[in-house]
């Protein structure tokens, strides 16, 4: 899209001439007192790495394979926990969005509105979120093709809202697999939207344990590094100090302890292009 405006989430900027951005924090809020330390540890590492850095945590897995597995707080008391993060440590928050009521209680507080993989062609839901100004982080669907993505932004710039963000996440692959073809992030950049690689998700193994999805967490880093060096503008990371015992995608989740060093890896691959 030619003379396309750039896509800023407050003082963050995405795209080729900006740094890398990373979106990161635990895949579901588990109790305010974790969630509010992992914030804080997190903005030490992005500090000590000069990375820009958005937060991420859900305040409801909507889509979670099993009734029996854990949700997270909703969406009343998730949004004033969000709040108090923004607010104390300073840095923008972004959750996720299930359906049309939720966002005017979140609108207020989130910087960044998301829509879920699996409802990113729900038109209403779309058309909601965008009205009320905020960047839209989109999860191209598992099941949709790079240059379908066209179609949702078109939902979101009929509104006037120009500010919109792709995260790639996986392709289906078979049953209780996903691969990730990195010619997507190459199609959706051309497009002229910013592209976030969520290098979590996309080594996941959907309902790969029966009640559970599983996981292949020794591909998070080589994956990552790959979409920084075919030119995504951020990389979403989910991420917790006991991944294994995590309430949410345990088994998809990077050990706290690991995200420094894989961000400043990817760093270099980003200035080297």
């Amino acid at each position: 899209m030619k003379n396309k405006p750039e896509t800023r989430i407050n003082d963050i900027a995405f795209g080729k001439k900006y740094p890398l951005v990373l979106i990161a924090g635990p895949c579901v809020i588990e109790t305010e007192k974790d969630c509010c330390r992992i914030a804080e540890k997190l903005k030490d590492i992005t500090d000590k790495a000069e990375i820009p850095f958005i937060f991420k945590a859900s305040y409801d897995k909507a889509n979670r394979t099993s009734i029996k597995s854990y949700r997270g707080p909703g969406v009343k008391k998730g949004i004033k926990i969000l709040s108090k993060i923004k607010k104390q440590i300073g840095v923008p928050v972004l959750s996720d969005v299930h359906c049309q009521s939720e966002i005017d209680v979140v609108k207020d507080v989130l910087d960044v509105i998301q829509i879920p993989a699996f409802l990113c062609r729900q038109t209403d839901l779309i058309i909601r979120a965008a009205k009320t100004g905020k960047p839209i982080n989109i999860k191209k669907g598992q099941f949709l093709a790079p240059w379908d993505v066209k179609n949702i932004a078109e939902k979101v710039l009929s509104t006037g809202n120009k500010n919109i963000v792709f995260t790639e996440r996986g392709t289906m692959f078979g049953y209780n697999n996903l691969v990730t073809d990195m010619r997507s992030i190459v199609i959706i950049r051309n497009m002229g939207y910013p592209v976030v690689y969520d290098a979590t998700h996309s080594i996941q193994l959907p309902g790969g344990k029966g009640s559970t999805s599983g996981g292949q967490r020794e591909m998070i880093e080589p994956l990552a590094c790959a979409a920084v060096a075919v030119g995504c503008d951020g990389l979403f990371i989910e991420t917790h100090e006991n991944a294994g015992k995590a309430l949410s995608d345990s088994a998809s989740m990077l050990p706290l302890r690991q995200l420094l060093p894989l961000i400043k890896k990817a760093k270099k691959i980003r200035e080297s292009l």
